[in-house]
């Protein structure tokens, strides 16, 4: 392979190898990071009843208000009932009368229901807030707990990182570029070597996505020094150490020679084919001429 290629396979291998221990990182935060996200959760819960409370106890204070404003108009107007000239007047403030007696009483008992549900908050703030303290408690157990583990996972990927910063620098900027674009898509897996199933076969596969690949693809790679880009799932594809050239191609057997001489025991064969000829082409003795079987009778 080409530099290019040389260089993004070591940035591909460093960067997996700063991966790897991240994912060892996380692993070993998770039930911190899940404790953590709880006590968020529960945060955010108390903080929203807290505030629903605040805005109940605001609606009390305002219907006790208005209680008491009616009330004082109430008595107003019974004063006023009492001073009235004639009967008209008279009925006039007490159908004024009772219509604030009957919007007092839809004051009260909306003023009644939202104290109920005040006190049925503060009961239920008091208990989240206990649940609260408990999560706090255990989250900062569970940090102390595993604070060496944390520091030597974070020691070790802070010791990687510059390697793979290096590999970044030597990878030209428009394959950088390509890299960083895969490795965000495909979660670090950016590259994809080539693999043979058959030996005895020229044929690769993406390892990535195990679809075919041309047959030449091996050839390109090798000898140009251009990124080669997996047409199934778009990783860039590079030549792993355990296929050489001398495994991945195959060479072309020559063709055996035929001997100049005539193939052993052929000779032979012939020879019998001939002798096989000639009797068969050669004329029987009439037995009835020989009545001894000794062949024809001389004179």
């Amino acid at each position: 392979m080409g530099p290019t290629n040389i260089a993004l396979v070591q940035l591909y291998q460093a960067d997996q190898t700063l991966r790897r221990a991240q994912g060892r990182l996380e692993a070993a935060t998770k039930n911190v990071r899940i404790q953590e996200r709880r006590v968020r959760d529960l945060e955010q819960n108390l903080n929203g009843q807290q505030q629903a409370i605040k805005e109940q106890q605001t609606r009390a204070n305002q219907l006790e208000l208005d209680i008491k404003s009616r009330d004082v108009r109430i008595e107003r107007l019974r004063g006023q009932q009492q001073a009235a000239k004639n009967n008209k007047e008279y009925q006039a403030f007490l159908v004024e009368i009772n219509t604030e007696k009957v919007d007092r009483n839809k004051s009260e008992e909306e003023a009644l229901k939202v104290l109920e549900q005040v006190e049925r908050g503060l009961a239920q703030i008091k208990e989240l807030a206990a649940h609260l303290e408990g999560e706090r408690t255990k989250l900062q157990a569970m940090k102390d707990q595993m604070g060496d583990t944390v520091a030597k996972l974070q020691a070790e990927i802070d010791a990687l990182r510059p390697a793979r910063d290096a590999a970044a620098g030597a990878v030209q900027a428009k394959a950088l570029t390509a890299f960083e674009r895969l490795a965000d898509r495909f979660e670090g897996e950016a590259m994809s070597a080539l693999s043979k199933p058959d030996r005895r076969r020229e044929e690769y596969v993406c390892t990535a996505c195990m679809m075919d690949l041309v047959t030449d693809v091996y050839n390109k790679l090798h000898v140009r020094d251009e990124l080669v880009f997996c047409p199934s799932c778009h990783r860039i594809l590079y030549i792993p150490d355990e296929l050489p050239p001398e495994t991945a191609v195959n060479k072309k057997k020559t063709p055996r020679e035929k001997p100049a001489g005539d193939v052993p025991g052929a000779t032979t064969r012939r020879q019998e084919s001939a002798a096989d000829v000639l009797k068969s082409l050669t004329p029987e003795e009439d037995p009835a001429e020989d009545p001894n079987g000794q062949g024809q009778v001389h004179e």
